[in-house]
C-alpha cells in the first residue's frame, strides 16, 4: 500500500490574516496548532471540539489561532491534508529500499501501520470528514490511490504483477484492506492492561504479504519476493502441479 514516490514538496503555508508566507517561528506555531487539533478532534470529535480547546492544548492565545486558520472547519480540513501528506511520506520512506513491487507492498504496509500506531487519530479524523468535509475525505483517498495506481501500472509493464489486473480496482482494494487491517489489529487491539499495540503483529503482516503475493503475482512467478514467507510459493507450486 504505497505511492510510487515521496509526496511533492508543498508551498510554505501562508497566514490567513495577512496572506503572506509564514516565518519559521510562525510555521512552528502552526504545527503546534495542527498537532493540538489532531488530539482534540480524535478525543472529542468535530462537533464537541472547539477552537478554545485546540488553543489551550497548543498553549497559544485564542487570538493567535486566527493568524493561521479562519475557523474550526479550516483547521479540520488542513488537518486531513496534513495527515494525508504524512502517512504517504511514511509509506514512501518505508518502501524506498524495495527491489520489486511485491516487496514494496509489504514495506509500504509497514510504513502505513507504523504511522497508524503512532497517529490513531487518522481513523477518527478521516471518518469525521465523511460528514464534516466530504470533499476532503475524497481527496484523502484519491491522493493515495493516484500514486498507488501509477506504481502498479509500472509494475505491470515490468512483468512484476499480473498483466490482466485492473490497476485502479487493485489500488482501491489494497488500500481498503490496509485500512481495515489497521483498524482491527491496531485501533481495536488491546493487551491485558488495556493498551493498544505499538506496532502491527508480524504474523498479521506476514498474512497480508501472503495474500498480496497470491493476488498480484504473474502466473509464471517462480521465486518468492523478498519478505514473503517461502511456504507461499511452495504451496502455489503444489497447487499448479495438482491441476
Amino acid at each position: 500500500m504505497l505511492p510510487t514516490e515521496n509526496p511533492p514538496a508543498e508551498e510554505p503555508p501562508v497566514s490567513s490574516a495577512t496572506g503572506r508566507p509564514l516565518t519559521k517561528r510562525g510555521q512552528q506555531t502552526r504545527r503546534r496548532l495542527l498537532e493540538a487539533a489532531e488530539q482534540v478532534f480524535a478525543d472529542l470529535g468535530y462537533h464537541e471540539a472547539s477552537i478554545v480547546k485546540i488553543t489551550e492544548h497548543a498553549g497559544v492565545a485564542l487570538g493567535t489561532f486566527y493568524l493561521y486558520f479562519d475557523g474550526k472547519q479550516a483547521i479540520f480540513d488542513e488537518l486531513v491534508l496534513d495527515l494525508n501528506s504524512r502517512v504517504r511520506h511514511s509509506m514512501s520512506e518505508s518502501m524506498a529500499s524495495a527491489t520489486n513491487r511485491i516487496e514494496a507492498e509489504r514495506l509500504g504496509f509497514q510504513g502505513f501501520f507504523r504511522f497508524t500506531a503512532a497517529h490513531p487519530a487518522l481513523y477518527r479524523v478521516v471518518r469525521e470528514a465523511e460528514f464534516v468535509s466530504p470533499t476532503m475525505l475524497r481527496l484523502h483517498y484519491e491522493r493515495i490511490v493516484d500514486g498507488y495506481r501509477a506504481g502498479l501500472a509500472a509494475a505491470q509493464r515490468d512483468g512484476e504483477i499480473a498483466a490482466e489486473l485492473d490497476t485502479d480496482v487493485v489500488a482501491w482494494a489494497l488500500m481498503g484492506a490496509g485500512e481495515l487491517i489497521g483498524m482491527r489489529y491496531l485501533l481495536w487491539e488491546r493487551d491485558a492492561a488495556g493498551k493498544p499495540p505499538a506496532q502491527i503483529d508480524p504474523a498479521v503482516l506476514d498474512g497480508m504479504s501472503d495474500f498480496i503475493t497470491r493476488a498480484l503475482r504473474p502466473d509464471h512467478a517462480e521465486n518468492p519476493a523478498p519478505g514473503a514467507r517461502p511456504h507461499v510459493t511452495e504451496s502455489l507450486r503444489e497447487e499448479e502441479n495438482d491441476v
